[in-house]
This record gives C-alpha cells, sequence and structure tokens, in this order.
C-alpha cells in the first residue's frame, strides 16, 4: 500500500508537505526570512529542532561554524549534517553550550510548546538567538482549516497560534523579541508566486503585517543583571551533557 505523500511523517510532520508545489514555494519564503535574521549571528553552535531539510543550504551560508539537527527519529543521510536524536522537550545539549537555535514550526505540533521553549532557553548561551516559525490562525491562510480533507492534513492539521500569543510566551521565558518578518498574505489556494500576490505580499507587508500566514521571529536570551553568568564556556566541546558525545561536521552522530 503507497503512503499518502502528504499524511504528516512521526519525525517531522512538514517535511512531505514541503515537496509539494505550494511546500516548496512556503519553503522558499520561509528561507528568506531565515537567511536574512540569521545573517548578523555569529557563534559556534546552532542547532535546528525538526529534520525538514529545506533550510539546510541557508544554515550552511550562515556564519555559525556548526550545525546541528536534532530530529524524533534517526537518519542515514549524512548529506544534511550532524544529526542528535531526541525529544524537543528535553533537549539532549549542555546548559548554556548554544549559540542559535531554529524551531521551524515546532510548537504547531506539541502540546507542550511552554516546556519547549523552557528547553530552548536552557541550552542558549546568554545572548544567544532563537529563531521561530510559526503560521498564525488569524490570516487568510487559515481558510484552508475550514476545508475538512485538510483539516487532517499538513501544514492544517497543526496547533497554530498567534505571533502575539508566541511572542508573549517567549518573554514569559526570558526571551526578548528583535525582529520579525510576515509573509503569505494570499490564501493558500494562490501560488505565491502567481501575477498578482507578489503585489499583495508586497502591500501586506507595508499596510497590514500583522495578517500575514507566516510568522518568522528572532528573540535574544536575555539574562537578568543580578543574575550570576557563567562564564562563557570554557570548554566548547561539552556540548552533551557530560561530555560524552561531541558533534562533528565530518558526519552523522546518533545519541
Amino acid at each position: 500500500m503507497t503512503r499518502d505523500p502528504l499524511q504528516p511523517d512521526q519525525s517531522d510532520p512538514l517535511q512531505a508537505w514541503y515537496r509539494s508545489a505550494l511546500g516548496a514555494e512556503v519553503a522558499r519564503i520561509e528561507s528568506a526570512g531565515v537567511r536574512r535574521l540569521l545573517a548578523n549571528v555569529f557563534g559556534y553552535y546552532l542547532v535546528q529542532v525538526g529534520a525538514s531539510e529545506g533550510f539546510g543550504e541557508v544554515l550552511a551560508a550562515s556564519r555559525i561554524r556548526h550545525r546541528i539537527r536534532l530530529s524524533g527519529a534517526r537518519s542515514n543521510d549524512s548529506a544534511q549534517g550532524p544529526t542528535v536524536v531526541g525529544d524537543p522537550t528535553a533537549l539532549p545539549l549542555a546548559s548554556d553550550s548554544i549559540d542559535a537555535v531554529l524551531l521551524p514550526h515546532v510548537l504547531e505540533y506539541s502540546d507542550r510548546p511552554g516546556a519547549i521553549l523552557a528547553e530552548v532557553e536552557r541550552v542558549l548561551i546568554p545572548e544567544g538567538r532563537l529563531i521561530l516559525l510559526g503560521f498564525d490562525p488569524l490570516s487568510l491562510w487559515a481558510l484552508g482549516r475550514l476545508w475538512w480533507p485538510a483539516r487532517r492534513r499538513p501544514p492544517w492539521n497543526g496547533r497554530w497560534r498567534p505571533a502575539v500569543q508566541v511572542e508573549r510566551r517567549l518573554t514569559e521565558h526570558g526571551f526578548e523579541i528583535e525582529a520579525r518578518e510576515r509573509a503569505l498574505f494570499c490564501p493558500p489556494f494562490v501560488s505565491p508566486t502567481g501575477s498578482r500576490c507578489p503585489s499583495v505580499e508586497s502591500l501586506g507587508r507595508r499596510f497590514w503585517p500583522l495578517f500575514g500566514g507566516l510568522y518568522v521571529i528572532r528573540a535574544v536570551k536575555r539574562v537578568a543583571p543580578l543574575t550570576p553568568i557563567k562564564p562563557y564556556r570554557t570548554s566548547r566541546c561539552a556540548l552533551l551533557p557530560g561530555g560524552a558525545v561531541r558533534p562533528t561536521t565530518r558526519g552523522t552522530g546518533h545519541v
């Protein structure tokens, strides 16, 4: 029996959808946004939570030296770089060890978004960056959720959360919003690269940015002035708890 290519993947619910025509166009738009928000982020380690392969080129072009994917399932694709297998609500990474984290739609497929954000805050260094992507239910893109067959498929089967709600959660977990971008102002049944949609996108960003179907947020981990700050990573190799495993860029390591 052939599996429906748009049915959710247990390790990455959106991966098959990104390979569809509409998904590929959305992935291109998302990658452009992530590239812009990563342009001035530096460091040693960037972790992408979720195995979406569409961000590979963008992350490879970033100024962060080592890039690691955290997936819920093992992968044999070494071309995608080092992979750590783990749960986003209990990241198998040492505290204060990561310079940047990419969360592409991860909160939408979890019933514990607060636990994920708490873990991201824990593993990021002070002033570390989080880049988060999500679909906004207060947009024309939410029209797809009104069609019953679509509600059972990605991306409309996720738990979409408004950008304002996500930003409030980030603030509660010790983050400060640095930058945000909005896109997908056309409804989902209109191609983002169609003849009329680019002009609608341009007008949307300028006049009604709150109604974009996609948001990309960059937040920075702030540390209270009176909170003792740990020395800035005395050993860069202690990425995983206990220093038992140190992913490298030469292959794929599993934990």
